[in-house]
């Protein structure tokens, strides 16, 4: 499988922008700027899809991990927050909470654990990821 996304940008770092359009189109022509990414400019940055894309990747691997151990999912809300420092992502922190039948707490922390190091996403950071889960 492989999944493409485009940028393009015009003008400098600062007074520029850019578009963002994914193969999907529920990006298309999406405005990201050095407003949007260092101040509060109206658009997206790549910090933000970067938390879109880890918070869904854990959710689904989770999922299947949940699944697969034969417990029904009500469901399942993940927050993740990006932390940028000196230009680069230093740590990606999951909050999830969930609702699934008849688990236990140790289980699903196991699972969460699980999950967060085995999303392909989490496999691609070179950074700290760490977790905290809530079951309801």
């Amino acid at each position: 499988m492989k999944r493409n996304a485009t940028a393009v940008w015009t003008g400098s770092i600062k007074e520029g922008n850019g578009k963002l359009t994914t193969q999907s189109k529920v990006l298309d022509n999406a405005q990201y700027s050095f407003k949007t990414r260092f101040e509060d400019g109206i658009g997206t940055n790549p910090e933000e899809l970067v938390a879109a894309a880890h918070a869904g990747c854990f959710t689904m691997q989770l999922s299947a991990f949940i699944t697969e151990e034969g417990f029904e999912i009500e469901q399942l809300e993940t927050n993740c927050v990006i932390t940028m420092e000196n230009f680069t992502i230093t740590n990606s922190h999951l909050t999830v909470n969930a609702k699934v039948a008849g688990i236990t707490n140790d289980a699903f922390q196991a699972l969460v654990t699980k999950a967060e190091e085995n999303c392909p996403i989490s496999k691609l950071f070179d950074t700290e990821i760490t977790s905290s889960a809530t079951l309801a």
